[in-house]
């Protein structure tokens, strides 16, 4: 796991040791065992290792025999190894032993097509000194990152935004994506909240030419497609290659661990590891009815780990939030990022790498939502004139009726109403928050066009499916994965996905619906798949997250320090400011819960404050 940044050219011009360096220093964090550079006319590559595989041999920037084809490279291949050996045969010759120089090896070997075969996660460049090209890859379902700006004399890209803007980029908010974003509650793929900055999306390569030409392509797509089975051929695949993701992501030279939680997900990885050998596992909570330690203990004991735990408390977590919202890069109004970093803090006391349990509900319909169509369906099967007339009647009910919701859900089309796990503000909403001009609210391009790509894409499927399509392809990279791995990053720790694994998705995608939900139970095939291997009590547990217990945090005097703190932010200029006392007023008399809505204005200001107010600080990297 390793940091990567540098610049492209389109002309005769040799990168600066001076750029490279301060672009490179920023992201210290996520490499801080070495630094690499490399640069020649048009091209400079910056490099900050991790080290993990190779410890020895695996210097950054690297290339070929010939120093033809250079490559910085983020992230694992876990099928390196097969690999090697294929290459070997083909008469390639090797210098390292490191999964890095695979992919050196495989573009020499197959072009552009190398990234189709490999197993792992990955955000990388390659320099091809004699096409004068550079080829970049994004893995399949973006759990590394990739930046990128190009302008008219430069490209520049690199594993976090911070190397960008260390390049003297200018910063400016980009308006559409703020709007977005308070919906989302992240900032979906390409774009970014920084005007000219661009996420190259999941399953994605780019391809830029000496006179500025790029090109995008998606190699892999994760469209589901189910096949009628038995619900033990299920199973017995999904047995099967879980267990083979798990071991090939315990690959490494360092010490190895898991997160743990009260759940399915993350209890399955780690019953899986200590099948193999004794391992160290690590969680946290909150003070309360939910704390999630307690349950995770008893997890611990039942499978025999040498388990770790901490209760995070009110201070603990707010003090954390500038260190993390430096972190993150944009802004990601979601309360359990911030029990995360802890959780990877108290990791990274013991281990370099740790497995964890994400991706589980996206591939086998973990979230409790995707109940939803077979909920909906009586209503759902009327007539359009019924069904317009009960929209139409529920929308004149006061709010808090009960069967309203029901009713404005059950008309509403899929495609409208589902646009992934998070709706923070509706555009009605956002219509009374935000300062823009009234013409772009009506015609930018909102969250119900963003997915409709997806829903096109996906329309020969059933409802469940395209639901878990437009997750897999919005909340998982631009919520799930982004925290995770800026998060984990934060400590130096490399966060391993075994759940997003390319053959492990090859078994879910074939899955048909009514396996993934039965009964009104959740990833019932899963569940099914894990008896016997993970402790009963944990294995029809509904799933809590991390419980931040943000509602009564908001009720108390803190709720008058984050009103402050957003007062003070320079949001004005994007947000009305009596709108969101009213919110927050609201939200203490009991009038209804406003605490994402006031979140997701709160981590838009704290982000406003690091990063448009002043110089963002690397100091806040260091800080603990």
């Amino acid at each position: 796991m390793c940091g990567i940044t540098g610049v492209m050219y389109f002309e005769d011009r040799v990168p600066s040791p001076s750029l490279l360096k301060s672009m490179t220093d920023c992201i210290e964090h996520r490499g801080p065992d070495d630094i690499g550079f490399w640069s020649e006319s048009r091209i400079g590559l910056g490099f900050r290792r991790l080290s993990i595989i190779d410890l020895k041999e695996g210097h950054q920037p690297l290339a070929n025999e010939d120093d033809t084809v250079w490559i910085a490279f983020n992230g694992e291949i876990y099928n390196y190894k097969y690999l090697r050996d294929t290459l070997q045969a083909k008469g390639h010759q090797f210098k390292t032993h490191s999964d890095t120089e695979v992919i050196v090896h495989m573009y020499e070997e197959y072009g552009e097509d190398c990234v189709k075969q490999l197993r792992g996660m990955f955000g990388f460049v390659i320099w091809d000194k004699r096409k004068q090209r550079l080829f970049g890859a994004r893995d399949h379902f973006g759990i590394k990152p990739f930046y990128y700006r190009k302008d008219g004399s430069r490209f520049l890209f690199g594993s976090e935004i911070k190397s960008i803007l260390a390049a003297g980029v200018e910063r400016t908010i980009h308006t559409e994506s703020l709007l977005n974003y308070l919906t989302f509650q992240y900032v979906p793929e390409p774009t970014t909240m920084f005007e000219g900055i661009f996420k190259l999306p999941p399953g994605h390569s780019i391809t830029v030419t000496a006179d500025g030409q790029m090109n995008i392509r998606q190699y892999w797509d994760s469209m589901l497609e189910p096949q009628e089975q038995s619900l033990e051929s299920c199973i017995e695949q999904i047995r099967e290659k879980l267990q083979d993701s798990v071991v090939h992501h315990m690959q490494s030279d360092v010490e190895r661990g898991c997160f743990l939680s009260s759940g399915i997900d993350s209890t399955a990885i780690a019953a899986h590891m200590r099948r193999i050998e004794p391992i160290r596992t690590f969680s946290v909570g909150f003070e309360g009815a939910n704390n999630e330690t307690i349950i995770a203990r008893q997890t611990a004991q039942a499978l025999g780990t040498e388990h770790y735990e901490k209760v995070i408390t009110q201070e603990d977590y707010f003090a954390t939030l500038p260190k993390a919202v430096w972190h993150q890069d944009e802004p990601v109004a979601d309360p359990s990022a911030i029990a995360l970093y802890h959780v990877a803090q108290l990791a990274r006391q013991h281990v370099t790498v740790v497995l964890s349990g994400e991706g589980a509900d996206e591939l086998f319909g973990g979230y409790r939502i995707y109940n939803e169509p077979n909920a909906l369906a009586p209503i759902e099967r009327m007539p359009y004139p019924v069904k317009r007339m009960l929209n139409a009647l529920a929308r004149l009910l006061p709010e808090g009726v009960k069967g309203r919701n029901y009713l404005l859900r059950g008309t509403t089309p899929l495609e409208q109403r589902f646009l992934g796990n998070a709706k923070i503000f509706s555009e009605d909403m956002k219509a009374e928050l935000v300062r823009v001009d009234r013409e772009m609210l009506r015609s930018y391009k909102n969250p119900v066009e963003i997915a409709k790509k997806f829903y096109d894409k996906s329309a020969h499927l059933d409802p469940v499916s395209r639901m878990q399509y437009i997750d897999m392809n919005l909340w998982m990279p631009g919520d799930i994965l982004m925290k995770a791995d800026k998060m984990t990053m934060a400590h130096s720790i490399e966060l391993r996905v075994p759940f997003l694994d390319v053959e492990l998705y090859e078994v879910s995608r074939r899955i048909p619906a009514k396996h993934r939900i039965a009964g009104g139970t959740t990833k019932y095939v899963f569940r099914k798949a894990m008896e016997g291997i993970i402790p009963d009590n944990i294995l029809n547990r509904p799933k809590l997250g991390f419980p931040v217990p943000m509602r009564d945090w908001m009720k108390g005097p803190q709720g008058n320090v984050i009103m402050e703190q957003i007062a003070g932010s320079g949001i004005e200029d994007y947000i009305r400011m009596d709108t969101v006392r009213n919110m927050l007023s609201a939200h203490r008399s009991g009038q209804g819960d406003y605490a994402r809505r006031i979140w997701t204005v709160y981590m838009f200001a704290l982000w406003h404050s690091t990063y448009m107010e002043e110089l963002p600080s690397p100091s806040l990297a260091h800080a603990q």
